[in-house]
């Protein structure tokens, strides 16, 4: 009875465990896909340099503290940069190439993100870089699962980054533009709405969105200038799973991506945990491609 009390004990931890590991990258996985959603309603388009948005981020912050700056001040910054970076994909490449065909220009943000690759290698260098723990390493036990201080900030930034977007969509300006414009870009250009400025906060934003997962997951898990990609190719995964330009969809697709790659590893093998992300894809464009809080679109033939 004593041994079946603590086999069950240790199967409820190791569950949290999972729990805990899964809430941890999905809201990574979520800030990313926001960063897809953000830019796909303002442009139609799916910006796969994405991901690179936040490899240069977590590069950007790990350099500037080994300049000497303080970790916040580094985080900031970094998110200040990779803002920037995602600005001048919308004015240097975008902007130019918007008369092209919507498949042209994923073609473009793809060799965007490649470029971007190459250009971190020249900046930075090919080597592994990490960032401290913002609040030490200790970890915290929970009912027999161990929590560290560092998933805290992850899960709890997100949160906060989630409101903020909220709040900025729901009662600013440039939110309610950004909105209008993604809702039907003729009728807000005659509106008079700036649909040029509107892309450029929408990049800007997608940047920061990016950095800000950079720098949360640095402390977690090494980055070096290829972290983008898988990263990337998960966060679009949780974007399609959830249905891509949806913010709660956003949400849902990367908690449930990161809770399934956590019991993948935790109850069959690590080996598939990857694959999992390239399997949802398939069945959500098979199943239900707007995904499952996209909207459905009906049309008259």
């Amino acid at each position: 009875m004593v041994a079946k009390t603590l086999k069950a004990i240790r199967l409820m931890a190791d569950f949290l465990q999972f729990i805990i590991a899964g809430t941890t990258v999905g809201a990574v996985y979520t800030l990313v896909a926001i960063g897809f959603s953000v830019i796909f309603n303002a442009t139609r388009i799916v910006n796969f340099a994405q991901g690179e948005f936040l490899m240069i981020g977590g590069m950007s912050a790990a350099f500037l503290l080994k300049a000497g700056l303080p970790l916040w001040a580094a985080a900031l910054l970094a998110i200040a940069v990779t803002a920037a970076v995602g600005m001048a994909l919308e004015v240097f490449a975008v902007r130019i190439a918007r008369g092209a065909g919507i498949l042209m220009l994923i073609v473009l943000t793809i060799g965007a993100a490649i470029t971007f690759r190459g250009v971190a290698q020249i900046i930075w260098d090919r080597n592994y870089h990490s960032l401290p723990a913002f609040s030490g390493t200790a970890p915290l036990d929970i009912f027999g699962a161990s929590i560290a201080p560092q998933s805290i900030w992850v899960i709890v930034v997100c949160l906060v980054v989630v409101a903020a977007l909220h709040l900025f969509f729901t009662r600013t300006l440039v939110g309610k533009a950004m909105r209008a414009v993604a809702a039907d870009r003729d009728a807000a250009y005659l509106c008079g709405i700036d649909v040029n400025r509107t892309m450029l906060v929408a990049f800007a934003l997608a940047g920061a969105l990016g950095a800000v997962g950079g720098v949360l997951i640095a402390p977690i898990a090494l980055i070096h200038f290829e972290s983008g990609i898988m990263l990337g190719l998960k966060g679009f995964a949780a974007a399609m799973l959830g249905g891509i330009g949806s913010f709660p969809g956003a949400i849902a697709g990367g908690l449930v991506l990161g809770l399934g790659e956590a019991f993948t590893a935790g109850y069959l093998t690590s080996a598939y945990k990857d694959a999992l992300a390239f399997l949802v894809i398939v069945i959500v464009l098979i199943a239900r491609p707007n995904g499952i809080l996209g909207k459905s679109t009906a049309g008259r033939v």
